[in-house]
């Protein structure tokens, strides 16, 4: 049984005086006018921590990378004008993405491209190969696609007769074909792991004749960084070192295959597409 009053107990409602309605705020008539996009626009403000979070990750390297070539080109600019000098700094730019591209399919963290002026360019591998046929492939994945960007770049002149893409495509390819030198950490040095260590001594000997011809100081740099791994050879080698350098007889003769193939081919390049950059100022 309910102890609930009859109804005509209840207390009598009691009606306050109608209000008029207030106007609505200035931000009441902002947020109704925005509708949909103000609710976006107070996730961005509730989420701003996040956001900050993620801008820092993934904006950070971009602006890295970014800031670096525009400094680069720049730099070129003042030498060859700016035309050439965005050409260059591109060529450069794909001969890294090919590195980044195949070092993310072998699983590896990779770093942002970052461009050093009259130095090229540099990725870091945040992780080490695990072994030499890894760090080959890694090594030869940058002269590859950067080939194939120059040979574009001659395809554009052969159909536009603009002589920029000549130059452009006769200075990748001997950027390309500099790299694979077999020497320390240069492209040639880590396709070298996975042929024949010993074709570093080879390198060496490459570099210290040009040196002697033409006395560079990025030439000599190269060479003092290149040392620690020729030394390499002549100490002994822990078992877990003599395994990094095991490659089966295909990829040796694959990698054999791909890097003096591309050798053969960026000579070529060079000779049809001979020309000097300071031409085109």
């Amino acid at each position: 049984m309910s102890n609930d009053p009859p109804p005509s107990e209840l207390p009598p409602v009691i009606a306050s005086p109608a209000e008029p309605p207030r106007p609505p705020t200035l931000w009441q008539q902002i947020t109704k006018a925005l509708g949909p996009v103000g609710v976006v626009l107070v996730l961005i403000v509730t989420k701003g921590k996040t956001i900050g979070l993620l801008a820092l990750k993934f904006g950070a390297p971009m602006l890295k990378t970014g800031g670096t070539m525009i400094l680069s080109i720049g730099a070129y600019a003042m030498l060859w004008g700016w035309r050439y000098a965005v050409g260059f700094v591109l060529l450069i730019f794909v001969h890294e993405l090919g590195h980044v591209i195949v070092a993310r399919q072998a699983g590896l963290k990779v770093g942002a491209p970052m461009f050093i002026p009259f130095m090229g360019a540099f990725i870091a591998l945040k992780d080490a190969p695990k072994n030499a046929w890894i760090e080959a492939c890694v090594g030869i994945g940058g002269p590859l696609l950067g080939t194939l960007a120059a040979a574009w770049c001659e395809v554009v002149f052969r159909f536009t007769g603009n002589p920029l893409y000549r130059a452009l495509a006769y200075s990748g390819f001997f950027l390309n074909l500099f790299n694979l030198m077999p020497v320390g950490f240069l492209d040639g040095g880590r396709i070298a792991t996975a042929l024949s260590p010993w074709l570093w001594i080879a390198g060496l000997a490459v570099l210290v004749a040009m040196i002697v011809a033409h006395p560079n100081f990025l030439l000599i740099l190269i060479l003092i960084m290149s040392l620690p791994r020729v030394w390499s050879l002549f100490r002994p080698k822990t078992e877990e070192e003599a395994r990094y350098f095991e490659v089966t007889p295909e990829q040796r003769g694959t990698m054999a295959v791909l890097y003096f193939g591309l050798l053969g081919l960026l000579v070529l390049g060079m000779r049809m597409t001979h020309i000097e950059p300071e031409a085109l100022r």
